[in-house]
């Protein structure tokens, strides 16, 4: 017979399996901030130590409980530094996270607000390329929110793939079961992401599956996914439980993935998590390392989130772009629908590798400019012709704009106006890789000049997609309190895209809700 003892041991042991895994979402799985740390505790002793050589160890672990405003690009003065290089960044995270948290009622994170993955949320339409993979769209007009200045739009096109001409995907799924996965809006959505997927996928694309909560698990060895039924059958038996090491399970994906690769084809690792990671092997420094290896060995990397409250938005992004791939939020069935189904081949299948831009302003009519977004993105002027330099993926299809704000010489550039001159204020270079380059390939470059005429027009006489990528730019500079974004409203921006706005997509009229949605928030 069973005693009040034993019945009063195992609620205790309910409870206290219960608070620590509310303890674990709270706090992003590690309560006392403190870095992952191997078991060996000598490990921890020399990260807090000088190094070896004298120097101060690094810190790459984003701190969870005290995340940073990002920076913000400043203006530049041509006579200074006339050249503007970034990579491409095609994530859309930092806007489906922030909708997450508007339609919650929360005031969104300034830290997590991505100027350049708002703007790339939307697709833009512009024309694909026939004969060449990427094509570049130029725009400009005084700007809406300062008639002193202009806004400048270099947008990317990549050229559209059909299904027959995609190629073969050999994707490694890498599911964090963890305790902080519980719930609907988690391991819940996971399972419906990781179906529709499934559904995307052909003979001879394979599947494989791992797992990590306080232990890894490989719960599919690479499969090919015509055997749609029994990865399913899988996917459904997933629960939650445990710590979170997320290390130990990016070294099994990897080791998994390089078993199923096949050069020519797209080997991919695909990451569903909270971003939380408590527990380990290894430091988040390593896990970088880890995935920067096998980059080189032609396997890519996305990350997809889930969850709010202790969603880790910075490790999740910074994963995917050390793991040359993208990152996604998803924050409902309609969200992994647009993911996994309406974009799966421009999120899966790269295009072009090692994406670079450079915008050349002419000092003697440009005055200033600034580059709104991509702040980390940058990339040394000098080294966009090193292409030993690692840059931004584009996958098949895929749409990338930046958005510039520029101030003219007003003296200057009258002359070229009355005579409607052709001189270049501008000057855009693009250089990127095919698919299958390596760091020692030679990459091929673009130039598309910018006359004067392009910029000094109103605004309300361009197309819909400068006015609206404008729209959404406005929006996100004043989420993240810019501070070049004094003065500007969110009724200025809710009204340019009201007028940009296309009645045949609700994702525009989901941006004005938003922007509806934010204005008590920021009195």
């Amino acid at each position: 017979m069973l005693t009040s003892a034993w019945y009063k041991s195992l609620w205790m042991g309910v409870f206290l399996m219960m608070v620590g895994c509310a303890a674990e979402s709270r706090y992003g799985g590690n309560p006392y901030n403190t870095p992952i740390y191997p078991h060996d505790s000598s490990q921890k002793a020399s990260a807090e130590s000088p190094t070896s050589d004298g120097g101060t160890p690094s810190s790459p672990e984003p701190n969870p409980n005290n995340p940073q405003p990002p920076p913000v690009n400043p203006w530049e003065d041509p006579a200074v530094d006339n050249l503007s290089t970034f990579a491409i960044d095609v994530d859309t995270s930092s806007y489906t996270y922030t909708r997450a948290q508007l339609n919650a009622g929360r005031k969104p994170d300034a830290y997590a607000v991505r100027v350049e993955e708002f703007v790339n949320y939307f697709d833009y339409r512009y024309e694909s390329p026939k004969d060449k993979p990427l094509l570049v769209h130029v725009d400009g007009a005084i700007s809406p929110f300062n008639k002193e200045n202009y806004v400048l739009r270099v947008g990317l096109q990549g050229r559209r793939l059909t299904e027959e001409e995609r190629r073969p995907l050999h994707l490694t799924f890498l599911l964090d079961t963890s305790c902080s996965m519980t719930g609907p809006d988690r391991i819940g959505l996971v399972k419906k992401s990781l179906s529709v997927l499934l559904d995307q996928l052909r003979k001879g694309d394979s599947v494989a599956i791992a797992t990590y909560a306080g232990r890894t698990t490989k719960l599919l060895e690479p499969t090919d996914a015509t055997e749609k039924t029994r990865i399913k059958q899988i996917i459904d038996t997933l629960g939650t439980g445990g710590g979170t090491a997320m290390g130990s399970g990016m070294e099994l994906a990897y080791e998994m993935a390089s078993k199923a690769y096949v050069k020519g084809h797209e080997n991919r690792v695909i990451v569903f998590s909270d971003g939380d990671a408590n527990i380990g092997r290894v430091s988040y420094e390593e896990i970088l390392k880890t995935i920067e290896s096998y980059v080189a060995q032609g396997i890519t990397m996305t990350t997809v989130g889930f969850g709010l409250g202790n969603y880790q938005d910075e490790r999740m992004e910074q994963l995917a772009n050390k793991g040359n791939g993208n990152s996604y939020y998803v924050d409902n069935e309609e969200q992994a629908v647009r993911v996994f189904r309406d974009k799966f081949i421009s999120n899966m299948v790269t295009l072009a590798r090692d994406v670079k831009v450079q915008v050349e302003f002419n000092k003697d009519y440009v005055a200033r400019y600034r580059l709104i977004g991509y702040e980390n993105r940058d990339i040394a002027d000098k080294d966009f012709r090193n292409d030993k330099v690692d840059a931004g993926e584009l996958g098949a299809g895929h749409t990338v704009t930046a958005l510039y704000e520029v101030q003219l010489k007003q003296q200057e550039i009258q002359p070229l106006i009355q005579s409607q001159s052709p001189t270049p204020l501008i000057t855009v270079r693009l250089r990127y890789k095919g698919p299958d380059a390596t760091k020692d390939d030679p990459a091929t470059e673009e130039v598309t000049p910018v006359p004067t005429l392009l910029l000094h027009r109103p605004f309300e006489m361009t197309p819909w997609t400068l006015r609206f990528a404008t729209a959404v730019m406005g929006f996100a500079e004043i989420l993240r309190s810019s501070p070049y974004a004094k003065g500007w409203t969110l009724t200025q921006a809710r009204e340019i895209a009201k007028q940009a706005a296309q009645s045949n997509d609700p994702t525009h009229s989901e941006l004005i809700e938003l922007i509806n949605k934010s204005i008590p928030l920021f009195p």
